[in-house]
């Protein structure tokens, strides 16, 4: 199963590898090269397909917890003090995404979207450390009756050159269902009260709309 917004890039892939393996039955005489040339091919559109996927999963909705965004690795966990919505200090969690994870952007928690932006910004690779204030990012905060307003914020890496954020406000969502997509490579950031209780560690795997993060 392939998410919705890598249908057009499946399509154009297909058709490149097709196309390109066709030209080099007619034109590469040489068989051993004109094997790894589609070999080659194969390999790459295999890629494309495995960073597309969005495998079925059973989700269990968790109103007292906050579930992980997308899949990946936790790689902030720290007391900070947000500036765009908050202008407060709260618990930051910070997931990264390798361009081998899925790379489905899933509610954390379920309510009502009171606000949702996007910001133009830099391309620096996703962990570093000021990506979450200048990279390309969205930011989408859910108001939620456990935890009041739960912020999320959608950040592209090096390699990711287009979000895709669902969220409107006003909208009711419903925990882990699609909030958006981050193509080629990025993170997630989750910000929460100061009382809430971290249930991952630092290098921890996670996976979207499985893994608890915190809970009251």
């Amino acid at each position: 199963m392939f998410h919705k917004e890598g249908f057009k890039i499946i399509f154009t892939a297909l058709v490149v590898v097709i196309g390109l393996s066709l030209l080099a039955n007619v034109f590469v005489e040489n068989p051993t090269i004109r094997g790894g040339i589609i070999i080659a091919l194969i390999i790459l559109l295999l890629l494309v397909l495995q960073f597309f996927r969005n495998p079925k999963r059973n989700f269990l909705v968790h109103p007292e917890r906050v579930l992980s965004s997308v899949d990946g690795k936790v790689v902030v966990i720290e007391e900070v003090f947000e500036k765009e919505y908050f202008n407060d200090k709260r618990l930051q969690v910070s997931v990264f995404m390798s361009p081998i994870n899925v790379h489905v952007t899933r509610y954390p928690v379920g309510g009502k979207v009171v606000y949702s932006k996007y910001h133009p910004g830099k391309f620096l690779v996703a962990w570093h450390p000021k990506s979450s204030e200048e990279n390309e990012r969205t930011t989408v905060v859910v108001n939620n009756e456990t935890f009041g307003d739960v912020l999320f914020r959608q950040i592209a890496g090096a390699m990711a050159k287009r979000i895709v954020n669902y969220a409107e406000a006003g909208q009711e969502v419903a925990q882990a269902t699609d909030s958006g997509f981050i193509k080629f490579g990025s993170r997630v950031d989750i910000f929460l009260p100061l009382d809430a209780k971290i249930k991952v560690t630092l290098n921890q795997k996670v996976k979207g709309g499985i893994s608890i993060i915190a809970e009251k």
